[in-house]
């Protein structure tokens, strides 16, 4: 009890001292009680059973400053110390006696009052203050922990800050001076016009920018508070282990599913406040109503079509998006500025389902001509995600998958190219099924639990497809991807092709309801979900992705390892370990996939690309300038380095104008592309499409003039140089296979 009433004391007079409480509505979710019931979850069903101690406090602590201020620009040092003393080793009893929201709310206002006094002296520099960028002063380009969060590395007090202040607001005018420079140079030169030429002077647009930060900062409610708290008392075990509030958790099932509820339209938040529409899906509800336009700006939204607006200007999107999307049958208003400058008027319109069209699997097919007239096909199918609706069953990526490998087999490909590059993964029985089209009967993954326990879990029906494969990865390639790549893998079935490895996260998460363990009178609607780490995975081998995710077997230059992407860059990141291998896993021989001659294939081909050659100029630039971790306040300096950036890409472009050029005729003249998407799968004949085309299938999109003037050229017929030399991989493993068949020296 003395301990009890002593943090009691400690935590009410701290939050005293910086601010009230923000007032909750009547019979509100007790988020006391949900960080308590949390706390319990975490002790009895997480993989590592972590002490819940102060020495977890001081993580907790750590983590939620720095979720709060990743820039370290906000907050001074000597409030983190004051914070710590106060919290940071007593964080847990607190959670255990349902007193953590306190801290968390006081820790919160001294954040948002940090903010507005920063973004004050922001502005008032803007106005007042004189650059001229001729100093050889630098700024950190990253302020960001790299190992873990610490509570060092703040500015040391008011002074240290508005020193730390002064070199940013200088960097954000040098750099959005150049910027506008050089659109405008880029404008003159092609004969258009500038399309920044209304552009808000440079401190007026800087002002607004940091207008929205702080509106972010504020317009935040308790649950919103209770996110951010929760979030990083998850995230102390771990990178994956998290919180997810009512609302997130109704995203996150959207996102699994690929379908939500809403208008069907991509927003975008501007500097000024307005949300602009982007996008517009294709047949979903805005297209039918046909009154919403492109670059239309939407400023007010009225949920229910009830007469009350609600002002939405420097809203966060995700909270401007929930307000826009709800049930399906029921009518949205929105308050819209239209893009033609005419005047404001309102649109009304019914939501429905819109599918996420983009993130569905897809098909093609490739058929070339041979130098003797032949004819070959190879399959490429492209899955951004291992989706599945988890309330219906009805939308499953291994059932849209198996509907592709089945029209292959119809079209007689002879090879297949799988696609993983940006997949972070999904549903665990999708991957497991999806193996089984491959691999046939057998295992597939090993799943561990806490207490050492080995759970085996294998696909049982045979393969559907047994033609060579080649599996695209990059360093987003993780969880559900890593599964599927490496058990390809470990079978010798596929060779894996892409970044030096894939994320590295092999670990698996379970989403429960907090509502179901709070106390039976307790306010439970917005308890939201606790995710945390139950499992780790291995590969049938017996290794683990953890933190080394899958090797490939040809390494391709790819400015995604110039970078820290990946698991072991990530706090908390669980250990890499191995086990046994599986019982009952038989691989083929490792040289049916003659590795060693595809490589060396493989490396001529990356020697003689110019593209290859490009992407390795910018790794190694880009690790320099990492490294280095400084930008100079230096116009002159600056302007050269712009100068030299700018000349490289004309030349660049000056010389992959023509070969593209080239490249886009010989595959006119040799290939015929044929569409597999899910629409296209059920016509006698697959349509022939032109990949090179920018038509998108999914969305109507506003054109951004200023994207539009970076005339870097596309790629020829659609395929970057990783998807080409993919191709190329997977042509010459066909070749070799069917040679060796034919010999009789295939190793069965």
């Amino acid at each position: 009890m003395k301990i009890k009433n002593t943090i009691r004391n400690v935590v009410l007079s701290g939050a005293a001292a910086l601010s009230t409480v923000i007032p909750a509505a009547a019979a509100e979710t007790d988020f006391n009680e949900v960080g308590k019931q949390m706390s319990i979850m975490l002790q009895n069903r997480h993989y590592d059973r972590l002490p819940f101690d102060a020495k977890l406090s001081e993580k907790i602590f750590k983590m939620y400053i720095n979720e709060l201020d990743y820039g370290k620009m906000f907050f001074t040092q000597k409030d983190i110390n004051a914070l710590e003393k106060q919290y940071g080793n007593q964080l847990t009893e607190l959670l255990l006696h349902k007193e953590s929201m306190q801290p968390a709310q006081a820790i919160y206002n001294l954040y948002r009052k940090r903010v507005e006094e920063r973004t004050e002296y922001a502005k008032e520099l803007l106005t007042k203050a004189k650059f001229d960028f001729n100093s050889n002063e630098t700024v950190v380009r990253s302020r960001r922990d790299v190992k873990e969060p610490t509570d060092k590395g703040w500015p040391a007090d008011k002074a240290a800050a508005d020193k730390l202040w002064n070199g940013m607001i200088e960097d954000a005018m040098l750099a959005e001076t150049l910027r506008r420079s050089i659109i405008e140079t880029r404008a003159k030169e092609q004969g258009k016009e500038n399309p920044l030429k209304d552009e808000k002077v440079i401190g007026d647009k800087l002002m607004l920018r940091y207008e929205r930060v702080k509106r972010t900062v504020d317009d935040v409610d308790n649950e919103d508070i209770a996110n951010f708290f929760l979030s990083a008392v998850a995230k102390s075990y771990g990178p994956h282990t998290d919180y997810f509030s009512a609302r997130e958790m109704e995203r996150f099932m959207s996102s699994m599913s690929n379908e939500f509820v809403g208008i069907g339209a991509l927003l975008q938040g501007e500097e000024d406040g307005a949300t602009k529409i982007k996008g517009i899906v294709k047949g979903g509800p805005a297209e039918l109503a046909g009154e919403l336009k492109l670059n239309d700006r939407v400023v007010g939204v009225d949920i229910n079509n009830t007469g009350e607006v609600i002002d939405i200007m420097f809203m966060k999107i995700d909270k401007v998006v929930d307000k826009i999307r709800g049930a399906a049958g029921t009518s949205v208003r929105l308050k819209v500025e239209p893009a033609d400058g005419g005047e404001p008027k309102f649109i009304v319109i019914k939501r429905g389902t819109v599918e996420m069209g983009e993130s569905f699997a897809q098909g093609e097919i490739i058929e070339r001509k041979s130098a003797d007239g032949g004819l070959s096909r190879i399959g490429v199918i492209t899955l951004p995600s291992f989706y599945a609706n988890f309330d219906t069953g009805e939308t499953r990526c291994s059932v849209d998958i198996e509907k592709i490998l089945h029209r292959f087999n119809k079209e007689k490909i002879e090879g297949l190219v799988l696609d993983l590059r940006g997949n972070g993964g999904g549903s665990l029985e999708e991957v497991r099924r999806m193996t089984g089209f491959f691999i046939g009967k057998g295992p597939v993954v090993q799943v561990k639990n806490y207490k050492g326990s080995i759970e085996l879990k294998s696909a049982h029906d045979n393969a559907i497809f047994k033609q060579p494969m080649v599996v695209l990865i990059d360093k987003s390639s993780a969880s559900a991807s890593e599964i599927l790549a490496g058990a390809l893998q470990d079978y010798n079935r596929a060779l894996v092709v892409g970044t030096s490895s894939t994320f590295g996260k092999g670990t698996v998460q379970q989403p429960m309801d907090i509502s179901r363990f709070m106390p039976f009178f307790a306010n439970r609607e917005r308890s939201g979900y606790l995710k945390p780490t139950i499992q780790k995975f291995y590969r049938v081998s017996g290794m683990s992705t953890q933190n080394k995710g899958v090797e490939s077997d040809i390494v391709l230059p790819n400015i995604l390892d110039a970078v820290d992407v990946g698991e072991k860059y990530l706090y908390y990141a669980l250990a890499y370990d191995k086990i046994r291998k599986a019982v009952g896993y038989k691989p083929a021989p490792r040289e049916n996939l003659f590795v060693s001659q595809l490589k060396g294939k493989s490396l001529k081909r990356i020697k003689q690309s110019k593209d290859f050659m490009y992407i390795e100029e910018d790794v190694n630039r880009t690790k320099e300038r990492i490294e280095k971790n400084e930008i100079s306040l230096n116009a002159e300096v600056r302007r050269d380095e712009l100068a030299q950036a700018e000349a490289r890409t004309k030349q660049r472009n000056k010389e992959r104008v023509s070969r593209f050029a080239n490249v886009q005729r010989e595959d006119k003249e040799k290939m015929t592309f044929y569409k597999a998407h899910l629409d296209d799968l059920k016509s006698a004949k697959l349509p022939v499409f032109d990949p090179s085309s920018d038509d998108n299938g999914y969305m109507n999109l506003a054109v951004d003039k200023v994207e539009a003037l970076d005339v870097t050229p596309e790629w020829p017929s659609g395929m970057d140089p990783v998807k080409r030399e993919g191709i190329a991989i997977l042509d010459d493993l066909v070749k070799m296979t069917n040679q060796a068949k034919m010999a009789g020296v295939l190793n069965k």
